[in-house]
């Protein structure tokens, strides 16, 4: 544990932070489920409505520095892919 006044602030500070970052991991991970089980379901147009509110979020953590932006295309084009393969199926 730190004894310095300023190390203390920084150790409550990180926890805080920590926990903000995983809440935006989460709500990602989230939100990338929600669009994958709605291509597996076969509700495409629910599906496009919803890659629009997940790309948003994962631009969100990108720009927040949360997740990197390379990783947040990577998610994108994923999902993209994912339902233009079902949208193909069909």
């Amino acid at each position: 544990m730190p004894n310095i006044k300023s190390a203390k602030k920084r150790v409550l500070v990180n926890d805080k932070k920590t926990q903000q970052n995983k809440n935006i991991r989460s709500e990602v991970k989230t939100e990338i489920k929600k669009v994958e089980l709605l291509i597996k379901e076969g509700k495409l147009d629910e599906a496009k409505i919803a890659l629009n509110n997940t790309f948003a979020v994962i631009d969100s953590a990108c720009s927040k520095n949360i997740i990197h932006a390379n990783n947040a295309a990577n998610k994108k084009a994923k999902l993209s892919k994912k339902l233009d393969k079902a949208s193909k199926a069909e």
